[in-house]
């Protein structure tokens, strides 16, 4: 705190010091070492500095109106708003993946028992965590663990085996599992390859059809390659194949497969992206008051109203109340 009100660093280089210390893989941590250098700034800075020639010249309009100082055309204007507007939208939409890499993902591997979901869960955790055995039904409770997958923290969960309850026990794990369909950000979905699809199997995928999924077809050494689809990801949790492909085929789901957001410093911040939200409104107000041919003056606070939530990111003019909200989340020491 005392770096950033002296100077040094600006706002959203100290929020980086936070993320580096809680951060939980290298591919986070790599993040925040680049967001610590300034990586967001840089890429607001050019932003904010044409937003504030375009408010200097409408004020020098509005200001010396009367020694013929020249006012852009409403094409001008617009123009210059969209120079800002359009790379501010662009940021807004890495909030998507740079949640998921502040945060972490939630994957539940669900399916019918004896499809090998346990088998799976324990090939992508790479060791014996879930239960295994010949017996359906062996998996009652969830099963969670934490891995990185593409440097992303990724909670895996093992469900129960989801068909027609045998005892209560079973049916609390079923009751779960559904439940855990409902919030994970990510479902697994596990079919038997070898097995032929069964109007039960349409029934339990049903309240998983709205959900993001990758539908995977494991045991796939006791099938013919001939008929494989390429809209499932194939695998044998018994021999390892696949499994490759399946780890791509998440992070191609959360877009982790492009470095290019880390070099150009993306949003994982949630003030930050609500700041940079009110500013492409603010600009989005002053594109209808130009089409609508409001005086410069009134104009004028559109833009204004723009340009104060960017430099509420940096901290330039962040209140006192928010830097206690943010520099109290900071372990001082014990």
């Amino acid at each position: 705190m005392r770096a950033f009100l002296n100077g040094r660093i600006d706002l959203t280089q100290a929020e980086a010091v936070r993320d580096l210390i809680e951060s939980r893989t290298l591919y986070q941590a790599k993040v925040a070492a680049q967001q610590l250098e300034g990586a967001l700034s840089r890429r607001l800075q050019p932003l904010k500095q044409k937003l504030v020639e375009l408010i200097a010249t409408l004020e020098a309009g509005v200001d010396f109106a009367e020694d013929d100082v020249s006012v852009l055309p409403a094409d001008q204007i617009l123009d210059r708003i969209e120079t800002v507007r359009s790379p501010l939208q662009e940021l807004a939409h890495t909030f998507a993946y740079g949640k998921i890499v502040h945060e972490g993902l939630t994957l539940a591997i669900v399916g019918r028992p004896n499809v090998g979901k346990s088998s799976l869960f324990n090939r992508l955790v790479e060791r014996e965590r879930a239960i295994v055995t010949p017996t359906p039904g062996t998996t009652r409770d969830l099963v969670t663990e934490t891995v990185a997958i593409g440097g992303i923290p990724v909670q895996l969960i093992d469900t129960a085996g989801i068909r027609r309850a045998l005892d209560e026990a079973e049916s609390i794990g079923i009751r779960k599992s559904l439940e855990t369909i409902a919030d994970a950000d990510l479902v697994l979905i596990v079919r038997d390859s070898s097995q032929p699809v069964t109007p039960e199997d349409e029934e339990w995928m049903k309240p998983v059809a709205e959900r993001p999924a990758i539908l995977i077809e494991n045991k796939c050494d006791l099938m013919a390659p001939a008929s494989k689809s390429n809209d499932c990801v194939y695998t044998s949790a018994l021999t390892g194949e696949g499994i490759a492909e399946l780890r791509n085929a998440i992070l191609r789901h959360i877009g982790g497969e492009s470095g290019t957001q880390t070099d150009a410093g993306f949003l994982t911040n949630v003030r930050h992206q609500s700041r940079v939200r009110e500013s492409i409104a603010g600009l989005q107000a002053a594109e209808s008051a130009v089409g609508n041919r409001i005086p410069h003056e009134m104009l004028l606070l559109d833009l204004y109203s723009a340009l104060r939530p960017l430099d509420e990111i940096t901290g330039a003019t962040t209140t006192d109340d928010i830097l206690n909200l943010i520099f109290s989340t900071f372990c001082i020491g014990k």
